[in-house]
């Protein structure tokens, strides 16, 4: 086991020296401020939200990664107006033939939110806080383009007392710092109608020189650009049951392409449940459910078809959504999928 996690840590630090990445969710759909800040202020109420994610279940020094969000919107016109130009009020339900039937794009608005995540893998802790700012405007009259940044910072610690060394002065690690903070900046563009989105962000835009040993740059690091491209569309099978199909295209390099394919099905606007594939790594269940005008959660489960299958007993994800402030009690975010 000890032969292992040295062998894991190794090829660790190795591709996060080689292209560091910010940590992946099962449920970015239930969060899309997570991939693209183009989201913020989206739905006309405090959009809170919190995650907790233990990948690899069983694996000693697995990533462990949470955080929370906000995201709040500001404009008289749509403030002052109801829900996502919910024409039915709090009775109409969002993922309903009505709902799309009746909707309209939301009146030129200003969105503003946070995102405070920490990431737990091995000896090395990061935590990347950032203010997100988005402006939404009507291309036609029922779809929305709102354009997003998101521009804060990121410290990245090597936890020293967690790596056993052959060499206590490994010039790997040795007279250098092993705490450091470093700008955070992205972009994103995001459209969005009754029944469909799709959106396109760039995150970790600054690439910054990243290394422990100020004596031996051999392990230096270099962040790299992200590049995201997702969409989603809802097909009704009948008026109360919805199936919600969406994808995640990831372009990080040196790193090999990524896709996730997700496909939920809603009823009515009270529970979902979905299963979702991530190419190379993992397929997942996944359950949601809306408890009231409050607050809603969702589980997922990945199981993992990498090489570390024989190692790992999974990943678990839970996120909680809370929507304060939420003056049209709908019982689901109308801009969810």
């Amino acid at each position: 086991m000890r032969r292992f996690l040295f062998v894991f840590i190794s090829v660790f630090i190795f591709q996060w020296c080689a292209g560091q990445q910010k940590p992946q969710y099962t449920q970015y759909v239930f969060n899309n401020l997570l991939i693209n800040p183009a989201v913020t202020g989206i739905e006309n109420y405090f959009d809170v939200k919190t995650g907790y994610r233990s990948q690899w279940t069983g694996l000693q020094g697995a990533p462990v990664t949470s955080y929370i969000s906000g995201s709040v919107p500001f404009g008289s016109d749509f403030v002052g107006g109801d829900a996502a130009a919910l024409s039915g009020g709090n009775e109409a339900n969002p993922y309903s033939h009505l709902f799309t039937q009746t909707y309209e794009a939301s009146p030129p608005h200003h969105g503003l939110g946070f995102l405070l995540i920490s990431d737990m893998a091995g000896p090395i802790n990061t935590t990347n806080f950032d203010l997100t700012y988005a402006y939404h405007l009507g291309l036609s009259s029922d779809l929305n383009l709102s354009l997003g940044v998101e521009a804060g910072a990121n410290h990245v610690s090597l936890n020293t007392s967690m790596l056993t060394l052959e060499n206590p002065l490994d010039p790997a690690i040795a007279n250098g710092s092993n705490s450091q903070w470093k700008p955070d900046l992205g972009i994103g563009i995001w459209g969005y109608s009754s029944n469909y989105y799709f959106g396109v962000s760039a995150l970790q835009l600054l690439s910054q020189n990243q290394f422990f040993s100020t004596s031996n740059r051999t392990t230096q690091a270099k962040t790299v650009p992200q590049f995201f491209v997702t969409g989603g569309i809802k097909v009704f099978l009948n008026d109360d049951v919805t199936l919600l199909p969406s994808a995640l295209v990831k372009f990080i390099s040196p790193l090999p392409v990524t896709y996730d394919i997700n496909a939920k099905v809603a009823f009515r606007d009270r529970f979902w449940i979905g299963a979702a594939y991530r190419n190379g790594d993992a397929i997942a269940g996944m359950l949601g459910l809306n408890i009231s005008s409050l607050i809603n959660i969702g589980y997922s489960y990945d199981y993992t078809t990498s090489a570390l299958k024989t190692v790992s007993s999974g990943t678990h994800e839970i996120v909680i959504n809370l929507m304060l402030n939420n003056r049209d009690h709908v019982i689901a975010p109308p801009h969810g999928f």
